[in-house]
């Protein structure tokens, strides 16, 4: 089979991690008898560079045109970089909410895994962690408070800002309805996060999702306020198996979740449409302090990748190649310098990203 992927390398490491990925994804080909073709894309601070926007009509229509998206990193040091003395809709990130929008990716799917081996990197004690956690965090992307409506303004003398919190019933029953897809391939547990004793919005959420589990009987589902859930998540991660919520709660619970497993170099993240499109990340930024020093790790966009296959192309047998790969590799006790232990050989990304080719 023969595919067309948007790639997006965008600022700091990211194209030393996208670039790897690619390696990682033409060894499959060679191993399967696939051809994948890439396009890049500009997209963030580089579009800003090029081009004075962080996404150009002319990307987002190549994007629209592919098969999938795989994206790097965008943005840079907010504090001194140029990117950021301009108002926010020509900020870097103004080109991700732009292309998530664009795509209608509305529902944000990323794993947190405790690899075997990495239980030294986790901040979390042994005895919370016991053997390990395997959870899925499916967040709302296109809706709720990132994209109602704002404004900041003179209000009786007094400096005002207003951010809005919108959902309908229809953004949530179809982010719903991937959760619980999802879940029926796993353990068949979700816990929905809201702030229904607070919010009117939480409230319509619970009553949606609970019409959505009517149709899913043999899905467990428990609902937690999201105080509640932040809590839990690093007492007892293992009790998660799926976790939906809104885009504001799932942007912050996922970076927890990514932090627990030892080192957000190592979760992937898909962002869906309602079709097979989507568009993979990893869940880490653009780290620009150790852009081109050769350390970074490759392994998030290159579990990306492998969603991509999963989800995008229906090929479970080469996604799964590639986790296997990655698991083997640690196994093997290679680790770049984020997830580095005694014992271990510390490698750089080139390194690590060869080192997968390699066993697949």
């Amino acid at each position: 089979m023969e595919y067309r992927i948007a790639t997006i390398s965008g600022d700091g490491i990211g194209p030393e991690i996208v670039t790897e990925a690619k390696k990682v994804l033409d060894r499959v080909g060679e191993v399967y008898g696939h051809k994948f073709n890439y396009e890049e894309v500009l997209m963030g601070g580089i579009s800003i560079d090029t081009y004075g926007v962080p996404l150009t009509e002319e990307a987002l229509e190549t994007a629209k045109n592919s098969d999938s998206v795989l994206l790097g990193a965008v943005g840079g040091h907010v504090g001194n970089s140029r990117w950021y003395d301009v108002a926010p809709n020509l900020r870097p990130e103004a080109g991700l909410l732009a292309i998530r929008k664009g795509l209608n990716l509305f529902a944000n799917i990323r794993p947190a895994y405790l690899y075997d081996g990495l239980g030294d990197a986790c901040p979390l004690k042994k005895e919370i962690i016991g053997d390990g956690f395997d959870m899925v965090i499916v967040r709302e992307l296109t809706g709720g408070l990132y994209f109602g409506e704002r404004r900041t303004e003179e209000v009786d003398g007094i400096m005002q800002a207003t951010d809005t919190l919108v959902y309908n019933e229809n953004e949530i029953r179809r982010v719903a309805l991937k959760a619980f897809d999802i879940a029926m391939k796993r353990k068949k547990k979700i816990t929905s996060v809201d702030k229904a004793n607070v919010l009117d919005s939480s409230r319509l959420w619970r009553k949606v999702v609970a019409e959505v589990a009517k149709d899913y009987p043999e899905v467990t589902v428990e609902n937690m306020l999201v105080d509640n859930c932040a809590m839990q998540l690093v007492m007892n991660p293992g009790q998660f198996d799926v976790i939906l919520t809104e885009n504001m709660f799932g942007d912050i619970l996922s970076d927890e979740a990514s932090m627990i497993t030892g080192s957000i170099g190592m979760l992937s993240s898909a962002s869906l449409n309602e079709g097979k499109f989507g568009l993979y990340e990893p869940s880490h930024g653009s780290a620009p302090d150790i852009a081109g020093k050769g350390i970074a790790n490759p392994i998030a966009t290159i579990l990306s990748a492998a969603m991509m296959l999963r989800f995008s192309f229906d090929l479970d047998q080469e996604a799964d190649a590639i986790e296997n790969a990655v698991k083997k590799v640690l196994a093997d006790g290679y680790r770049t310098v984020d997830i580095m232990a005694e014992g271990m050989t510390q490698v750089g990304t080139i390194e690590m990203g060869k080192l997968i080719c390699e066993r697949i």
